[in-house]
């Protein structure tokens, strides 16, 4: 008893060291990023400022980058590209555009009880000012840096630049980055399939059930996923569909999401001596529950949300904890006509959403829900 009440003690021991090593080593990359931003927004306020005021000509950003290399070889990537690409991102988040935004969303009651601390263009980030001998640095006025930008790295901010147009598509993504905790390609892809219209877009295909027992589901929860990494053929069942997502099961959660676990495919649910299968099971962290998902390969078709209902029933009675909330149910199919849709919908007494899918990104969705909205739910 003694010997592992020994080696319990020794493994809580060493639990705490790791969660040390760990929290510490999250700081220190918060830190290098931060320090990155910050470095780009003054960099490329003092080059803004050279090439308006007319004291650099168009050769001296080239020259300016040489001068670092030779200067100090250790610094790598400081090409002319760079450099502009710091001139852009000053220049972006300081544009009468960008601030008009944060003006708007300011106006959002639920948006000032929750993030405006840390969006509202008064709250700031002051650029360090370095003194050399006994002068500044930075001779210039530079306008501050709103603290919105220091939530993800300089990598994700030039992806972000390269692929958004708009100040609303810069908060979005800054935000969605963030909150998904994006890695570089991963930020790249939201980008490509247009999480920004996907997740903003008003949720039609939600049974009212599920807002009124989820009212968060209408953002993490999206009515239209992007399988392109499937590479299904032209004419394919539902058994291949399932299979290739569970072969690429990685890139699957994050078009749904990263808060959902995956569980298991063909779930075999129990119900008076027969046996049932659910084509795919997961556990949803942010909601705390169990998510089925049904595969169809054709339009939808009412008849099968009765049978998605049903495998709900069964897993709350057989399957669900009590510390979980009821499961949600997710019909997943080729195409749906959105008056059938609503019809099945509003009689639907479960949890229970319909989800179109496509194998290619089609561009051209239409955005109807707010950039408030979603600001208010990332804040809480």
């Amino acid at each position: 008893m003694s010997k592992n009440i020994d080696t319990y003690n020794q493994a809580n021991d060493f639990a705490q060291v790791l969660q040390i090593i760990e929290q510490n080593r999250s700081q220190a990359v918060q830190a290098v990023n931060h320090a990155s931003v910050l470095t780009a927004w003054q960099v490329g306020a003092y080059v803004s400022d050279k090439i308006k005021n007319a004291a650099w000509g168009s050769k001296v950003v080239q020259q300016l980058a040489e001068y670092i290399h030779t200067q100090n070889p250790s610094l790598k990537g400081w090409s002319k590209v760079t450099i502009y690409r710091m001139v852009n991102f000053y220049e972006t988040y300081t544009s009468t555009a960008f601030h008009a935004l944060i003006e708007r969303l300011k106006l959002s009651q639920q948006f000032m009880s929750s993030l405006s601390a840390q969006i509202e263009s008064e709250e700031i980030v002051s650029p360090q000012m370095t003194q050399l001998d006994e002068k500044p640095i930075m001779s210039f006025e530079m306008t501050q840096m709103p603290s919105l930008l220091m939530r993800i790295g300089w990598t994700n901010h030039q992806i972000i630049l390269r692929g958004c147009t708009t100040p609303e598509q810069y908060v979005f993504y800054i935000l969605y980055a963030e909150y998904e905790k994006l890695q570089n390609k991963e930020l790249e892809r939201a980008i490509k399939t247009d999480a920004y219209s996907r997740v903003l877009s008003d949720k039609k295909y939600q049974s009212q059930m599920l807002k009124a027992t989820y009212p968060q589901a209408e953002v993490l929860l999206k009515d239209h996923a992007v399988l392109d990494m499937l590479g299904v053929p032209r004419k394919y069942k539902e058994s291949k569909l399932r299979k290739g997502i569970v072969e690429h099961m990685k890139d699957f959660i994050l078009e749904m999401g990263k808060d959902f676990l995956y569980i298991d495919q063909e779930h075999q649910l129990e119900v008076g001596g027969q046996i049932f299968r659910c084509d795919l099971l997961f556990y949803h962290r942010a909601l705390q529950c169990l998510v089925a998902i049904e595969l169809k390969t054709t339009k939808f078709d009412p008849r099968d949300l009765g049978q998605l209902e049903f495998y709900l029933e069964a897993l709350d009675q057989t399957e669900r904890r009590s510390n979980e909330n009821p499961s949600i149910g997710i019909l997943m199919c080729k195409d749906a006509n959105p008056e059938v849709v609503r019809y099945a919908l509003n009689r639907s007494m479960s949890p229970t959403m319909v989800s179109k899918y496509e194998e290619q990104l089609k561009v051209g969705s239409v955005l109807q829900r707010s950039l408030e909205e979603f600001v208010g739910f990332i804040a809480n």
